[in-house]
């Protein structure tokens, strides 16, 4: 059986954007480059928000800290792109502001605008940074030690899933960095704690990602109308959906690249 990388995505910035891409850089202990190298904070003032962005240990347990679609999901209704250091704040593919990502003078113009554009969420408002330690999910989860991390989620579950439930579902609900095909459904669980090759790329395959609330929300709205989060638990009694890996070396992958199981 062939797999395949199907689709490639990131987020610059963690829960809100979601960019997709033919190739990627991928570093050794710090995932896709670029990838969720900025956040923002939620309720911290300027100096707790700058320990957030450099200490790992100051982000452990705290979902709270930052801007997420789960505590913030009319959030969703916007997107953020980047392109040669310009970071883009866009709603319906419309420019709403631009900045420059390598001048931190310019990052409070764009928290103030968020603050502006959505009165529910309340100062102080600060836009984070770290490119060495990105703002993954498992950098600050207290239940993984996990710095870095990757999502791989397997075509063929979702349409597993939906064809289950009867209902439509854009795989852009899950935020996946990678989308695989060529595998059957859920055979991905089965590759806990195996290594995994892609173009010349060893990933370590770490643990199922376990979904939040955030899967209830329709791409670029903030409908949640559809529970998915409990017809998951509902129809295979867990709240899963992909897995994550962390990358063991440097290189590039590429839409269409083989995955191998070593």
């Amino acid at each position: 059986m062939s797999i395949s990388i199907s689709s490639i995505n990131y987020c610059p910035v963690k829960s809100i954007s979601f960019q997709t891409i033919k190739s990627c850089e991928i570093r050794k202990n710090v995932g896709i480059v670029g990838d969720r190298i900025f956040a923002f904070s939620k309720g911290l003032d300027f100096n707790q928000a700058q320990l957030f962005e450099q200490k790992l240990e100051e982000r452990r347990g705290k979902w709270n800290k930052i801007l997420t679609l789960k505590n913030s999901p009319s959030l969703n209704k916007y997107n953020f792109m980047i392109d040669n250091n310009k970071l883009t704040l866009t709603q319906n593919n419309n420019e709403i502001l631009t900045i420059n990502s390598e001048e931190s003078d310019q990052y409070q113009i764009l928290s103030n605008k968020i603050l502006q554009l959505e009165n529910s969420l309340q100062k102080p408002l600060f836009l984070m940074k770290n490119k060495k330690i990105p703002f993954f999910d498992t950098s600050i989860s207290n239940k993984t030690v996990l710095t870095h991390s990757i999502s791989l989620i397997n075509n063929r579950s979702i349409e597993d899933f939906k064809n289950k439930i009867n209902q439509e579902i854009d795989s852009q609900r899950f935020r996946g960095n990678i989308f695989v095909e060529g595998i059957e459904a859920w055979e991905e669980r089965n590759w806990i704690g195996k290594i995994i090759k892609i173009n010349n790329i060893s990933f370590k395959v770490e643990k199922n990602i376990p979904r939040c609330v955030a899967i209830n929300l329709k791409p670029n709205t903030d409908d949640n109308s559809l529970n998915l989060l409990q017809s998951l638990k509902k129809t295979y009694n867990h709240f899963d959906m992909g897995i994550y890996l962390t990358a063991l070396d440097n290189g590039q992958l590429n839409i269409g690249d083989k995955v191998s199981l070593k």
